[in-house]
């Protein structure tokens, strides 16, 4: 996945994850805000250091 598209999925989620948290209107309750925030940091580290899944292509050459 390109940089840019990474900069803003994770500030969606980061914005996203504060107005859950934060907003008074909010489904979730008060009590879980800081793992809400909590949870869209570690999703968020989560892309940056894990490469993507994908096909490697470990079999050229073989086969003809």
């Amino acid at each position: 996945m390109p940089s840019d598209v990474k900069v803003a999925l994770s500030a969606v989620t980061f914005v996203v994850a504060l107005v859950l948290a934060y907003w008074h209107g909010s489904p979730i309750r008060h009590d879980f805000s800081t793992f809400v925030v909590g949870t869209a940091l570690f999703m968020i580290t989560a892309m940056w250091v894990f490469p993507e899944a994908g096909a490697k292509n470990r079999g050229a050459g073989r086969g003809k």
